[in-house]
């Protein structure tokens, strides 16, 4: 149908109506609010008996340590490892890292779920890939192969031995007299540092939704971030064997799900799959990587390889698509410049806003397609087409998950109100009870207390300050990097850095800058840096600017992590810089090079005070 932009008078040809669908937007998202937001959800030991032992890996017995050391990073992830690895490159010798998982891995050590993948290519979302000399296996490698190069990456610069494991920060707290930080740990450890790098992660604490009767079930109950093979038999690659004489609910169709749904499916003796918002699914067209192409490449190909998919991502003009996978396209359609014939930043301003969210709209009409190409039944594709913007939810890429729902075994329970209560027996949604053996939760991972309380310790930094009360109502800082009052703080997770897909390039980068820094310190007698209150409230201002255009977008989405469950305030992405990758990391390259170091106050390095 013809669609004319009211300023240019400029046609378009789509095949929807726009008001109809924003009025189904609207009516989807009323389903879906809740007055309770983020306090829907809860801990798993709040209503869970919980081991929290590590399952996969002996416990470790060692005597509390007390160390003085140049560097400490908080965590063993990928932000972790590449904070070891670059401190190492810098010949920081005394810096040690505290994890609280059985190894290296973050995500990717507890994440064993059955089908866990990347949704980036591996060969831009595995870190250090030419460092280590390793190119994986296929274009979006499973949950073993990354937790492999993990441990790779920790062999590689020797940083096993500079690990404590199964280890949690409880506490920091900065030391104005001596320039140091004192942190503490579940062990009874304490380390003594120059400087504190955080990088726990942001979503480490497994949720459940409140649902009533979750503590009356009688059958099994776990998460997929702590999934139990004792009870289901096989491995991440599937085979559940013992599965295959019970009833399964899983409840969650986000990214999660949409992975681990295919291998209930096949083993399962009937699985139902419980949803309260459908997501996108669009084609993952995994395969094997060429031999041919891993025998034509040449040193620095995975940063050229980087800053193509960056460059295409964040809107810039580059030569050729090396990357070509759907997020590489999804971002040039959402300009919506192929629906026009003139450039679209040449349109009146309103037009260009208009066109925008036709695009938007039209990727959706192309998710719902798929679906009634794929699931045979009509009221089951029905009930899994998203009725939101696409970019409400992160979009999935899956070959296998509609496929699933055309299995007789397989049931579709979908309300937007989520699950209605659990019996001893079974759960309820829609008002129709299903008896079940075992309910998997799907639901993710703690987002709504933000940057103030989602480590689990607080960071006191000078005067006693409070960083938790510091952040209440969001992060504060320079950069992504440094925050007032806490002198010798680098935060290495998503706060205020430009990021759009690939988190662990931005983790990467992150390590690469602070790793530098720590050596710039070391050699250059500083005792401290800090930034200075002016250009930590100007990055702030920045950071909430670059966020204004999309505010409006997730307030009209349906209730997500990405937009805090329809608290604004509180959406996961409000303390990101939204703006190009690109220009961020030339900004902080022209910054560092420079020399000047503008917006960081460096004090000097007090004469040697005894730790006590």
């Amino acid at each position: 149908m013809p669609f004319t932009l009211p300023e240019s008078k400029i046609a378009i040809d789509i095949d929807f109506d726009p008001d109809h669908l924003r009025q189904r937007f609207e009516a989807d998202k009323q389903a879906r609010e809740r007055k309770d937001q983020l306090a829907q959800f809860q801990g798993l030991d709040d209503v869970l008996e919980v081991d929290d032992s590590d399952p996969f890996s002996e416990p470790i017995t060692r005597e509390p340590v007390t160390e003085e050391l140049d560097a400490l990073v908080l965590g063993g992830g990928f932000g972790g490892l590449t904070a070891g690895a670059y401190l190492a490159q810098n010949g920081v010798e005394n810096f040690r890292l505290v994890e609280y998982g059985g190894d290296f891995g973050g995500t990717w050590y507890w994440n064993r779920y059955p089908g866990v993948q990347c949704d980036i290519e591996s060969h831009i979302y595995m870190p250090l890939l030419e460092e280590t000399g390793y190119v994986p296996s296929q274009r979006y490698a499973d949950g073993s192969e990354i937790f492999e190069h993990a441990q790779r990456i920790g062999r590689h610069y020797g940083l096993y031995d500079r690990t404590y494991f199964q280890t949690r920060a409880t506490h920091a707290r900065w030391d104005e007299q001596i320039q140091r930080w004192e942190v503490t740990t579940d062990r009874g450890d304490r380390f003594v540092t120059r400087v504190l790098l955080r990088s726990n992660g942001a979503l480490t604490k497994p949720q459940l939704p409140k649902v009533p009767g979750i503590g009356d079930f009688e059958g099994k109950i776990f998460h997929t971030s702590r999934w139990d093979y004792g009870y289901t038999g096989g491995s991440a690659a599937g085979d559940l064997a013992h599965l295959r004489d019970k009833r399964v609910a899983v409840v969650g169709t986000g990214a999660t799900g949409v992975q681990v749904v295919p291998y209930l499916a096949q083993d399962a003796k009937e699985l139902v799959v419980v949803q309260r918002t459908p997501s996108v699914v669009q084609p993952r067209n995994n395969r094997k990587t060429d031999p041919e192409w891993v025998a034509s490449l040449t040193p620095g190909w995975q940063y050229e390889r980087h800053a193509n998919f960056n460059g295409i991502i964040s809107g810039h003009e580059v030569e050729g698509n090396l990357v070509d996978d759907g997020w590489t396209h999804l971002f040039p359609e959402l300009t919506g410049q192929h629906l026009v014939d003139v450039p679209v930043g040449e349109l009146p301003e309103g037009d260009q806003a208009l066109v925008a969210e036709l695009a938007d709209m039209n990727l959706l009409m192309s998710a719902h397609a798929r679906v009634d190409s794929i699931v045979t039944d009509p009221a089951t594709a029905d009930g899994l087409k998203p009725w939101f913007g696409y970019m409400c939810k992160r979009p999935c890429f899956n070959d296998e998950y509609l496929e699933a729902f055309n299995r007789p075994n397989v049931t579709l329970a979908a309300s937007p109100a989520g699950i209605d209560g659990i019996t001893s027996s079974g759960i309820v949604v829609a008002g129709t009870h299903y008896e079940v053996d075992c309910i998997i939760f799907a639901t993710g991972f703690e987002t709504g207390s933000g940057p103030a309380g989602i480590y689990g310790y607080d960071v006191i930094g000078r005067e006693g300050h409070s960083m938790q009360e510091y952040f209440s109502e969001g992060a504060r800082t320079f950069h992504g990097f440094f925050t007032r009052g806490f002198p010798n703080f680098v935060e290495l997770g998503m706060s205020q850095t430009a990021y759009y897909v690939n988190f662990v390039y931005m983790l990467d980068r992150k390590a690469r800058h602070a790793a530098r820094l720590v050596r710039h310190l070391l050699d250059s007698g500083i005792g401290t840096f800090e930034p200075t209150a002016e250009a930590e409230a100007d990055w702030v201002a920045e950071v909430r600017r670059s966020n204004e255009p999309r505010e409006a977008y997730w307030g009209a989405c349906t209730p997500g992590y990405y937009n805090g469950q329809g608290e604004v305030s509180k959406a996961v992405f409000r303390d990101v810089y939204n703006s190009s990758e690109i220009d961020f990391w030339n900004m902080i390259e022209a910054w560092w090079n420079s020399g000047r170091f503008e917006g960081l106050v460096f004090e000097p390095a007090r004469d040697a005070v005894p730790v006590a």
